[in-house]
């Protein structure tokens, strides 16, 4: 860097980037959170929300159990809560959402429209998730639950009371009889115990309401079959309230989150207190604690550890970037993020117990293995939790504050996936939200357009669209090429001891220097090691015993490519326009455009002087 210049830029704009400080001169003041908590909450409430409650559980469950917590907790450590922290620096430094954050390494800007058609492919399917919770919520005001016996039109013969099973199965004398089991022990019609017993395969009630009633799940995704209207309007009524959380930008959405990122724990330990206290349930505990190193060698277990960590961190959403751009430039954006990795694994693993302990429980009354007695898909949450409200007293009651639960854990994490994405495209368009309800109209228009893709999944072959979505737009490779992009351009580019310097000028002390060679070494390694997995085993997508068409695959592989193609365009292009020669080119892209910092640090030396 030229001695004479700016500490913060020293190099002439190219014409792409006097465009880019043209908006930024016509943007309005910048908002900023109105409350001492605001953030950590709104933090706090995106990252743990379905991530922890629905996808760790059905992840875990997927690879066998604890062997699956292995791989998890490595990329906790090594990557999940350093990426964490580099996003929420990177956008209360830049004061910019998920695009623009990035003038401070030009070069690589394609990272912010990569992160946002990531995070609009999430808004796209995430709502549905929140459309289950809430039908399931409806089906709860009655007096007894649609889902607790086998009496229903949707119902098969293979369907299992879970409270009286009933079979036909085989006794030892080879002659068919109605054997009867309670807790697991088997009778005959006389009462006498049978032993030695062959029964039919059979199916949770609360699985068969999820596949044949909720999803009336079609044979494939060819079969699109009818729209399910009972899961269309839920979707509407989801939007509608992620609308009334949004419209008036980030001063109301940062109060709704003060009781949407709390109450999910009280409801969540009740229902682990009544999981555990069922029969069988240690032994789904023990399923999910004790690993099975032999999984270890599976590669789709680091895989989905990886990920996991990633998308429950949301780490490539850019939405903790647009959280942090609303903060003060002191503000002690260190500390919240700790506390943000402390609350994100221990929701994960605390409900994973609850969900194992029902497992468990499930298990024992079928006579089955815990391994075998649910689907292992994405649906797991909406069997085993309905499954534990079943065996409460007033289970109708305790079921609407179950759902409700789920709805406000969903609706914390949707409206701050959706204002992540308005921060992005207004920092761009500032005049679309300044204006006499132009954030209103602005966040409308967001929220239909959001609403459009869903719909697909609302259909009775929809739950394989959902899959094609959460398998290919938002995990895999997409996640691990943007955190590997996002550490190279900050730590290798811009430089990991110039960015630790940066934050210890915004929050007044040092942090723990680990962040800053996870940065370095450990995110792009672990990056990059568990993306050659997954492409050098990379299997056909299935759900249950279905495995998708060639075509259904390509559709995926679109989704993917829309953001991961960003990223290395944005760099042919800006190389090709930018005057100069080849060396002149990289040094006016990699360097940073962070002039603000100017007025910052003005502001900064008056907070010190306040807190002195």
């Amino acid at each position: 860097m030229e001695p004479d210049k700016s500490k913060y830029e020293c190099v002439p704009k190219t014409d792409m980037e006097s465009k880019e400080n043209l908006r930024e001169k016509e943007l309005p003041p910048r908002e900023q959170w109105s409350g001492r908590y605001d953030f950590l909450l709104s933090m706090i409430g995106y990252a743990v929300g379905f991530g922890n409650i629905w996808r760790f559980p059905y992840l875990c469950y997927k690879n066998g159990g604890g062997a699956f917590l292995i791989p998890y907790f490595i990329c906790v450590l090594t990557a999940g809560i350093p990426m964490a922290l580099l996003e929420t620096v990177l956008g209360q430094l830049t004061s910019q959402g998920g695009i623009l954050c990035w003038k401070i390494s030009p070069l690589f800007a394609g990272i912010g429209y990569a992160t946002t058609f990531i995070v609009w492919w999430c808004n796209n399917y995430y709502a549905v998730i929140l459309a289950y919770a809430i039908y399931y919520m409806w089906c709860s005001f009655t007096k007894e639950l649609p889902w607790v016996d086998c009496s229903h039109e949707w119902n098969t013969e293979a369907c299992i009371d879970e409270h009286n099973m009933n079979l036909t199965c085989v006794a030892t004398n080879n002659v068919n009889s109605t054997i009867f089991g309670v807790n697991g022990t088997f009778y005959d019609d006389n009462g006498t115990v049978v032993d030695n017993i062959t029964c039919p395969s059979g199916v949770s009630s609360a699985e068969e309401f999820w596949k044949y009633n909720v999803l009336s799940i079609s044979g494939g995704l060819d079969e699109m079959g009818d729209m399910m209207w009972h899961l269309f309007i839920s979707l509407m009524v989801s939007w509608v309230l992620v609308y009334f959380c949004i419209w008036k930008g980030v001063r109301s959405s940062g109060k709704v989150v003060y009781f949407t990122a709390t109450f999910p724990y009280v409801v969540l330990t009740i229902l682990l207190i009544r999981g555990i206290t069922l029969p069988g349930a240690a032994e789904g505990i023990k399923f999910y604690l004790t690993p099975d190193f032999s999984r270890l060698l599976d590669s789709q277990v680091w895989i989905d550890g990886g990920t996991q960590t990633f998308y429950s961190y949301a780490i490539g959403f850019s939405a903790l970037t647009a959280l942090g751009s609303y903060n003060k430039f002191n503000h002690d954006c260190y500390k919240d993020t700790m506390i943000l990795g402390c609350m994100n694994s221990f929701t994960s693993i605390y409900g994973g117990f609850a969900i194992f302990s029902v497992l468990g429980f499930m298990a024992h009354q079928q006579g089955v293995e815990v391994s075998e007695v649910a689907d292992k898909g994405p649906g797991l949450v909406f069997i085993a939790y309905p499954t534990a409200v079943t065996m409460m007293p007033a289970a109708p009651v305790w079921s609407c504050m179950f759902f409700f639960m789920l709805i406000l854990i969903g609706l914390d994490s949707q409206f701050v996936g959706v204002e992540t994405f308005a921060t992005a495209v207004s920092d761009i368009f500032p005049k679309l939200v300044n204006g006499p309800y132009r954030r209103e109209l602005f966040s409308l228009v967001v929220c239909l357009a959001s609403a459009i893709p869903a719909i697909f999944m609302v259909f009775e072959g929809g739950q394989y669209v959902f899959q094609l979505y959460d398998y290919y737009s938002v995990s895999g490779i997409v996640l691990l090429t943007v955190a590997f992009s996002e550490s190279f351009a900050i730590a290798w580019i811009y430089g990991a001891n110039r960015y630790y310097e940066n934050m210890v000028e915004m929050i007044g002390y040092r942090p723990f220097p680990w962040f800053k060679y996870s940065w370095l070494v450990t995110v792009p390694l672990i990056s990059v090691a568990i993306w050659l997995f997954a492409v050098i085993q990379w299997k056909p997508l299935t759900y249950n015993d279905y495995v998708y068409p060639l075509w259904g695959e390509a559709i995926g592989w679109l989704l993917a490519l829309s953001s991961i193609l960003c990223i290395p365009l944005n760099i042919i292009v800006r190389m090709l326009i930018t005057p100069g020669s080849i060396t002149e080119r990289w040094r006016i892209l990699t360097t940073p455009d962070l002039s603000h910092l100017e007025k910052n640090t003005e502001s900064y030396s008056l907070a010190m002087m306040e807190k002195a």
